[in-house]
């Protein structure tokens, strides 16, 4: 953690002069003489003068530039202040400071839990404008996680508190949030006129922090709404305010912006250089959400110029982060998130099977799409909670086949012991594809061990029983029966009723017995509820 320097400089002016100076200068966008003159008070306060200042004047350092260390040291330090000088309503206040370093940070359980402290001291104490203020931030907090109903009733109250304390600054705030919340649900109306008012409103106050997020979100809207120049133009303006202000945060936004701006427009080499720039942004703010995004719009980049590989890292990265948020329970809106990936995630490794002839292409996808409908299905029966990841698996399940030479996996005959021993390495060759391009963990164990039978005598690591994981068993089954019902070089494809007979032979020797059965329902009766057909017409379906 950084520690606060301590400047001492234009020590004539009254301290209540100062601060007041500090706070405008703040208010209007000029950090570093705003920092200046904080940093004048605090040292003035330190050596005993009018102590009742510290605790606004430590939270009043503001963390626009990114700089959480500091921002989370100064309303510590406030926070300590005001409780050993018995100030409430100044411990509510860096209560609240502290709760929003931590949402910016990615730590939203943490958060909420500071602005519920923050909240009943500010409603004991009366302060109407603090209690206006944590409701505004339990609102984004409710919009990160994907409530919007809670968010916009949050909103729309602080508003009108905000509105009867005449603070238009803080009414500028809302109406942006709220605006944000619009794009979200696709209310392309509603949100330029908040953006709109919100910038009207921030102008009048000069509040250019305000009017530069403002102009930043407005650049989201008309993207989603492809229109370029305007987007352009909105970005323009932000980079130029951000900039004056320098704030890291504000501008890796902007670049996130220029990035899908770019890439939208056909000019990838620029896209990449502002990705990137996001990129770098975000993980020096410590702004998890932010990298996760940009990454997930580089992955969708590197797809339009046909860099598989680098857009499955970067499909597997936002993943990462994403759930590493998830493991805290402080997004929960990242299945929505993760399943818009998984269309991303099919694409991408449709093309990367490019490579092989186009009829190879189209039967490799076919298959995978029929495995993972299959391991889906009996994921369900059994309880299996991860199905975007498990249906992901399903299709790289053998990619290390691309190491095996295509007549060995054609042979009509018996393999002799090397051949089969080749074969067998495809399941060591996927993994070390699927780690090498920074697939999720649970990925490899489907791609390693979904050759692994349940007496101990498949491949490659000779797992027993319960010691296989689940996925893998579930995959190894709609793997087997699919194969089976599927022609081949050298024999037709069986029906449903025989693949099942072949496979009852070896349930609990290759096959998880009771797995098995359940697998078994499914096929001859068919699943009931969403997917609505039975399995054995899919190969109909794809």
């Amino acid at each position: 953690m950084s520690e606060l320097k301590l400047i001492v400089v234009g020590e004539d002016l009254p301290l209540g002069a100062l601060v007041d100076s500090a706070r405008m200068a703040e208010q209007s966008g000029a950090w570093d003489d705003a920092l200046d003159g904080y940093r004048q008070a605090i040292s003035r306060i330190h050596a005993g003068e009018e102590p009742h200042r510290g605790p606004s004047v430590l939270r009043w350092i503001d963390f626009e530039r990114g700089d959480y260390d500091e921002a989370h040291a100064a309303f510590e330090a406030s926070l300590v202040n005001a409780q050993t000088q018995g100030l409430r309503k100044d411990a509510a206040s860096a209560l609240n400071g502290m709760a929003v370093v931590e949402q910016y940070r990615g730590r939203l359980d943490v958060a909420e839990a500071l602005y519920s402290r923050a909240c009943v001291i500010a409603d004991e104490v009366g302060d109407q404008l603090l209690a206006a203020m944590i409701d505004q931030n339990l609102g984004t907090l409710a919009n990160v996680r994907g409530d919007l109903g809670t968010a916009l009733v949050r909103y729309q109250g602080s508003l009108e508190r905000f509105r009867q304390l005449k603070n238009d600054r803080m009414s500028a705030q809302v109406l942006n949030n709220m605006g944000m919340l619009h794009i979200d649900v696709g209310e392309w109306a509603a949100a330029e006129l908040c953006f709109t008012s919100a910038y009207q409103l921030a102008e009048r106050v000069g509040d250019d922090a305000t009017r530069a997020k403002v102009e930043s979100n407005r650049a989201e809207l008309y993207l989603k709404r492809q229109n370029f120049e305007r987007a352009r133009e909105c970005c323009e303006r932000a980079f130029k305010t951000f900039s004056a202000l320098g704030s890291d945060t504000g501008l890796g936004e902007v670049h996130k912006f220029y990035g899908v701006l770019y890439r939208e427009t056909g000019k990838p080499q620029v896209a990449n250089v502002q990705l990137g720039l996001a990129l770098r942004l975000a993980r020096s703010c410590e702004n998890p959400l932010l990298e996760a995004e940009t990454e997930s719009e580089r992955a969708r980049l590197f797809l339009n110029t046909r860099q598989i590989p680098q857009a499955l890292q970067s499909l597997n990265r936002a993943h990462k982060i994403f759930c590493e948020l998830d493991a805290r329970r402080e997004i929960l809106d990242l299945r929505r998130r993760l399943e818009r990936l998984e269309t991303t995630y099919v694409q991408a490794i449709q093309l990367w099977t490019e490579e092989m002839p186009a009829p190879e292409v189209t039967a490799t996808m076919r298959r995978g799409k029929r495995v993972a409908e299959l391991a889906s299905a009996l994921a369900d029966a059994v309880g299996y909670g991860d199905i975007v990841w498990l249906r992901i698996g399903a299709f790289l399940r053998d990619v290390g086949n691309r190491t095996v030479p295509k007549e060995l996996l054609d042979k009509p005959g018996a393999l002799t012991a090397e051949e089969y021993k080749t074969v067998q390495n495809h399941t060591l060759a996927g993994e070390s594809l699927v780690q090498e391009l920074e697939f999720p963990a649970d990925i490899r164990p489907m791609v390693r061990n979904h050759h692994e039978h349940w007496d101990g005598t498949g491949y490659p690591d000779g797992l027993k029983g319960e010691q296989i994981p689940l996925a893998a068993r579930i995959i190894c089954l709609a793997d087997v029966y699919d194969a089976l019902t599927s022609p081949r070089s050298f024999r037709g494809a069986y029906s449903s009723e025989q693949a099942l007979e072949i496979m009852e032979q070896e349930a609990g020797t290759i096959f998880d017995p009771q797995m098995f059965r359940t697998f078994a329902k499914l096929i001859r009766l068919g699943p009931t509820g969403q997917r609505g057909y039975a399995i054995d017409q899919l190969r109909k379906a794809v």
